[in-house]
């Protein structure tokens, strides 16, 4: 059995908006994709889908009555997951599995059910079925009419890439030959960001760039909140349609302190992308997208991995959550995707308040991190 993976299409729904085109003309330019919305009785800034993708999204609602009561999770992984499969050109009768997972799940609709029930001691008879995790996959294979395997799982922030790694092994496993994996999340509501308030990893920065995502010197934590999803369509062996080819995979877990601890030079990542890159000799990575969150000791633990890893020939490092804001379980996906289109343009994509890195010949490999709550680390190699 081939142990070549082929991605043969990534589709996303994101503050980016949802055609290639224009979220690759959004990543060129240096403007993020923060509003203000007041969200846990105050206002707060947050990252929105576009409006072409609300639209998107609002369509596919409307489109079947078993659909408008769906939570908007469900309904992001259902729009990408649709172009996605387009994209690749297959069929429900390829017989291909998903593995879509979400760190929250149907955050907004959950909330909604829960503090219905706190007035009135009742719950709404769709509030089970809508709510639990391994709705997002099951709706997704309903609405493609797949007939493999279908999935769902949550490791938190780590959750997209996590899906990834699955896909693998059930393709080396020669248990199938596609593979729809991804992630998806809808989590600006007042009790998530309470709950990222109490942390005090919120940004509360009014500076140009609120969240300031490996910025290595920030006195204070800047992460903020987006939504979207993201997945891509995975197929064993080397495809002419392909778009860039999985080379490694690496994960590792942290031994934990505390709940939300890392160390303090990211040993799960150290781990995840030495497994990731094998024999891949170190001056062939070309860039790395971080998980890079924007908190303080986040951004600094990967990039201190990185540097014991890579020594003083670091690739070119960047990410996208200063653009985006943290989407939770669909961020490493989201990362993935930003890895592709650097790799079909030959363009790098910096952070504007970072150091500029001096510029690669040839974009040949990137490197993808994530990583959630509880130190599970993921890393993946892309190539072409």
């Amino acid at each position: 059995m081939s142990k070549i993976i082929s991605i043969t299409s990534i589709a996303s729904i994101s503050p980016l908006g949802n055609d290639p085109k224009m979220i690759w003309e959004n990543y060129k330019n240096n403007h993020h994709c923060f509003t203000e919305h007041f969200l846990d009785h105050k206002n707060t800034l947050v990252a929105k889908l576009d409006s072409d993708s609300n639209a998107l999204v609002e369509d596919l609602r409307q489109s079947d009555v078993k659909y408008k009561s769906l939570d908007a999770s469900v309904l992001y992984a259902m729009a990408a997951s649709r172009q996605a499969i387009v994209n690749a050109g297959w069929t429900s009768s390829d017989g291909f599995g998903i593995n879509i997972g979400s760190s929250r799940g149907a955050t907004d609709l959950f909330e909604k059910h829960f503090q219905e029930y706190l007035e009135t001691g009742k719950a709404q008879t769709l509030a089970s079925p809508t709510t639990t995790l391994g709705n997002i996959s099951s709706w997704v294979a309903h609405d493609l009419q797949s007939t493999g395997p279908e999935i769902s799982h949550s490791i938190t922030c780590s959750t997209a890439l996590h899906a990834l790694l699955n896909g693998v092994a059930w393709l080396r496993a020669g248990m199938a030959d596609k593979f729809l994996v991804g992630g998806s999340e809808a989590p600006l509501t007042d009790f998530t960001v309470a709950q990222m308030r109490a942390l005090k990893i919120y940004s509360n920065s009014q500076d140009e760039w609120p969240c300031r995502a490996l910025d290595l010197e920030k006195k204070q934590n800047t992460l903020i909140l987006g939504e979207g999803a993201a997945v891509c369509c995975l197929e064993i062996g080397r495809k002419e349609n392909a778009i860039a080819y999985v080379e490694g995979i690496g994960y590792a877990t942290e031994i934990l302190e505390h709940n939300i601890s890392i160390s303090a030079e990211a040993t799960c990542f150290q781990k995840s992308m030495k497994m990731a890159l094998g024999n891949t000799d170190l001056s062939e990575v070309d860039a790395i997208v971080m998980h890079a969150p924007g908190t303080k000791a986040g951004d600094l633990t990967e990039y201190k991995a990185i540097q014991k890893l890579f020594g003083t020939n670091l690739p070119m490092l960047t990410t996208n959550k200063w653009k985006i804001g943290h989407t939770f379980g669909a961020s490493g996906m989201l990362s993935v995707e930003m890895a592709i289109l650097m790799l079909q343009h030959q363009e790098f994509i910096g952070v504007p308040f970072a150091e500029v890195p001096k510029p690669r010949k040839q974009i040949r490999y990137v490197l993808i991190n994530s990583v959630g709550f509880g130190g599970n680390a993921v890393s993946i190699l892309l190539g072409i």
